[in-house]
């Protein structure tokens, strides 16, 4: 399902990562570990990009990249990876950034899926993993990986930026809280800001990313005892930092890891059903349960960025010159101007948050 591409740079190897080695906590003994272990990258946008360079810069040994999505231009001012070739190429994120990686450090195996992560594929996209680092911007593959993480003892790094702010947490099964410890249940649909609606600056996702990529060094070096064990927040607009210490955070009856349950990587339908208008050049979007949405609320989010029409029935997004997107109170919507299916779940998503 991914694309594998290996090479070896022989005796240079020492040269390229002394100062590395140098740095006592690593060492030697500890870039074995990293040349050793396997990391995957859920999601190849603003974090996935910083997060995959310093791994692959670092010398983890098999990097794999995960992602759904096509380059489109408003992508270079945080998705460091790319060029604007890329996106004149309309090229998939995982492949122009597995090029790209493959250019920085020969001697890594990089391995990239152009694809979602699902619970049909889940087993085949993350196996033999050491490490899952989350680069998404979807709850839904959150709490996917979560139960994942958890059902086969592999842990992983959450990650996410709006605006200047951002968080991040590694989660180790059997020792630390859980995601749905901290987040029991995902926000309701529409209820949050996302990257579209609240905007975001790049130096914030530099900071997420690379504590995210630091703990993975940590951990995959052999430093675990170094992990910060907070969940780590910034405000990088306001200059404010806030570790919160998670002790006390795991709870019993989590229904993950708590009572096992792995709901999300059991359902089969986490993607809202996307379904073609037959000569409209519209997708429908159906999510798969009931939904409740403030049009109102919708539409003073939404007013910030675009312009919008809204009655008693539903509203009319204006996303740019070419899409059109009517969503209404169950959640439902028409994607007009693609007859993309991942385009439109996508713009679906950028609205809507999950």
């Amino acid at each position: 399902m991914y694309h594998s591409s290996h090479s070896a740079l022989g005796a240079g190897a020492d040269d390229r990562y002394s100062r590395q080695t140098r740095f006592a906590p690593i060492g030697q003994e500890g870039q074995r570990g990293l040349s050793s272990s396997c990391a995957v990258i859920v999601g190849m946008g603003a974090l996935g990009s910083v997060i995959a360079q310093h791994l692959v810069r670092s010398g983890v040994g098999r990097v794999r990249i995960i992602d759904r999505d096509v380059l489109e231009l408003s992508n270079l001012q945080r998705q460091v990876l790319y060029t604007e070739e890329d996106v004149r190429d309309a090229l998939p994120k995982a492949e122009a950034a597995a090029a790209r990686l493959r250019a920085i450090n020969s001697s890594v195996s990089i391995e990239s899926a152009v694809a979602d992560l699902t619970p049909v594929n889940a087993d085949t996209l993350l196996a033999g993993a050491d490490l899952i680092l989350d680069g998404s911007d979807n709850f839904s593959v959150r709490y996917l990986i979560n139960d994942y993480s958890l059902k086969h003892h592999i842990p992983w790094i959450y990650g996410g930026v709006i605006g200047a702010s951002g968080m991040t947490m590694t989660y180790i099964p059997g020792e630390t809280a859980c995601f749905r410890c901290l987040f029991p249940n995902p926000p309701a649909t529409g209820a949050v800001d996302t990257c579209d609606t609240a905007g975001v600056i790049s130096p914030a996702v530099d900071i997420i990313a690379s504590l995210q990529a630091t703990e993975a060094i940590k951990w995959l070096s052999g430093n675990r005892d170094a992990l910060h064990g907070t969940l780590f927040q910034i405000d990088l607009w306001q200059h404010r930092w806030m570790p919160l210490k998670t002790e006390g955070s795991k709870k019993a009856d989590c229904p993950a890891c708590g009572q096992h349950k792995f709901t999300f990587l059991e359902d089969n339908r986490l993607e809202p059903a996307a379904v073609s208008l037959c000569g409209r050049n519209t997708i429908q979007i159906t999510p798969q349960s009931e939904l409740v949405i403030s049009l109102a609320e919708l539409e003073k989010r939404l007013s910030r960025i675009g312009r919008v029409e809204r009655n008693p029935f539903l509203l009319r997004y204006y996303r740019d010159d070419q899409h059109m997107v009517v969503i209404f109170p169950d959640g439902r919507a028409f994607i007009q101007g693609t007859e993309d299916s991942i385009a439109a779940r996508r713009i679906y998503t950028e609205i809507l948050g999950s």
